[in-house]
């Protein structure tokens, strides 16, 4: 109850205790209204100066593994507070080891890590939990609820505190000898790495026209400038390009719903191939016609080789959610333009549907490499330039 609440109970007390000559009533309601006074000043700064730090091993890795969290408890002032409780939300996916350190919350997929402490002036309190990454996804830790009083236990003051930490868990990676992909890489034939391309995104001048030149390299400007026909001329690159267009439905249409089995098994092989592209050398690239959690939008990650490029493509997987956001043939063909020239696209896809079909024998026109894999149960068709390969989802 607030101060100003009890303070006509301590004036009318007082005065009776004026009236009456009682030294027992004045004297009590001077003691009761200290006390009071001191109880609540006490519970509105409770809470000021306390922090409330995670400090985490690692905040990636994949199902199975275990990190480790810090939590760092501090009173940065001269108040000390003899009890101090916090509420701190946890998703069990990446909750600790004993789950009994969790208690229940409303939502069955999140628990509850409490502390309790008695901290003096500037004194600071640490709590070590080992945690176990438990399953595929990106999990927010949010702030923690903070409850603290006065030193009488008359009051409470509850505040939120602290700040939203990640945790991401990478698809589980497939052992290699469980991906039935024959000897020949197929990425590509690696002794093409040795062999000079020409990167039409980066021109550096013109020449004469050869017969074998493509019709699309004529460099108008120059043939319109010199009078003879000018083709353009590219920089040459070694760099082999790999760029994963993954599907993400399950089913034929949308409609049908998601086979969660087959869902995660695909972001695994999505995830195993993308390593492997990145340990061969390759700048790898993904899209995908799915969306990620807290967005509507199909993601797509640029080809690249910085030494962070594997973590955001795991960590893109992590994040995806089955829901279709646009037909994947009708993506395909939106996105083929904005695959480098002469890259390999492998499409990664648990059914293969005619229009899949059709769209990947139009797609050649580009000149691209295609590759097709194929988790359905049924062998994919053979299509003209695009090789193909059959692994079925078994579960």
């Amino acid at each position: 109850m607030p101060i100003q609440r009890w303070l006509p109970v301590f004036i009318l007390i007082f005065s009776i205790g004026l009236v009456l000559h009682s030294a027992f009533l004045t004297a009590f309601a001077a003691t009761f209204f200290i006390i009071i006074s001191l109880a609540s000043w006490w519970q509105r700064h409770s809470l000021d100066g306390v922090q409330y730090i995670r400090r985490f091993h690692y905040t990636r890795g994949f199902p199975g593994e275990l990190t480790s969290v810090q939590m760092e408890i501090e009173n940065n002032k001269l108040l000390p507070l003899s009890w101090l409780r916090f509420l701190d939300p946890w998703p069990k996916a990446v909750g600790p080891g004993d789950e009994q350190i969790l208690m229940s919350s409303h939502l069955p997929d999140l628990g509850v890590m409490s502390h309790v402490f008695s901290l003096r002036w500037y004194e600071r309190a640490r709590r070590t939990y080992e945690l176990t990454l438990r399953r595929r996804g990106i999990y927010k830790v949010g702030q923690v609820q903070a409850q603290s009083g006065d030193l009488f236990g008359i009051y409470e003051l509850s505040e939120n505190i602290g700040k939203v930490d990640p945790i991401t868990v990478f698809p589980s990676l497939i052992p290699l000898q469980e991906v039935a992909l024959p000897p020949n890489n197929p990425f590509g034939d690696l002794r093409s790495r040795r062999r000079l391309l020409e990167d039409p995104n980066f021109p550096m001048g013109v020449r004469e026209y050869h017969p074998e030149d493509g019709f699309r390299r004529v460099h108008w400007p120059a043939t319109a400038r010199t009078g003879q026909m000018q083709v353009k001329v590219y920089q040459p690159t070694s760099t082999q390009v790999l760029v994963l267009g993954l599907n993400v439905s399950t089913y034929p249409h949308y409609w049908e719903g998601v086979y969660p089995a087959l869902f995660e098994h695909l972001l695994s092989m999505a995830a195993t191939i993308l390593y492997q592209g990145i340990d061969k050398g390759y700048r790898v690239g993904l899209i995908s016609n799915g969306c990620t959690a807290n967005s509507d939008q199909p993601f797509r990650i640029p080809p690249g080789r910085s030494p962070d490029q594997l973590s955001q493509l795991l960590s893109a997987l992590a994040g995806a959610t089955p829901v279709v956001v646009a037909s994947f043939e009708r993506f395909l063909m939106r996105e083929i333009p904005r695959i480098p020239f002469g890259a390999t696209l492998l499409v990664l896809t648990a059914i293969v549907t005619p229009e899949l079909a059709e769209t990947l024998s139009r797609l050649k026109k580009h000149e691209r490499q295609i590759t097709l894999i194929s988790l359905a149960q049924e062998p994919p068709p053979d299509i003209a330039g695009v090789r193909g390969y059959h692994m079925p989802f078994r579960e």
